[in-house]
């Protein structure tokens, strides 16, 4: 079993930057692939970013050149820097833990950006 808690969502403006955490217990954190995803209202979930055991990246083209995913094994934790920041990218944010067939969420953090 892994759990996994989100934070640092908020309230930003326009143009603005927020750095999401996802922080990971109970396995060994090293071992997952990290992904966020995020759920605007009225909307289906989508993947935003992806982050590797080997640390690779990879992101959706909506956010590419604004977000940076890293991980900090030391820490067991994920992190999701938002940069350039649009109302377009108003929604709850959920981290995503995934190794072989097992699968994790967290709760989801949410982020709303005024235009």
């Amino acid at each position: 079993q892994v759990q996994l808690v989100e934070s640092g969502g908020g309230l930003v403006q326009a143009g603005g930057s927020l750095r999401l955490s996802c922080a990971a217990s109970g396995d060994l954190f090293s071992a997952y692939t990290m992904r966020w995803h995020r759920q605007a209202p009225g909307k289906q979930r989508e993947l935003v970013a992806t982050i590797t055991i080997g640390g690779s990246t990879i992101y959706a083209d909506s956010v590419k050149g604004r977000f940076t995913v890293s991980r900090d094994n030391a820490k067991n934790t994920v992190y999701l820097q938002m940069n350039s920041l649009k109302p377009e990218d108003t929604a709850t944010y959920y981290c995503r833990g995934t190794k072989w067939s097992s699968e994790y969420w967290g709760q989801g953090t949410q982020v709303t950006v005024s235009s």
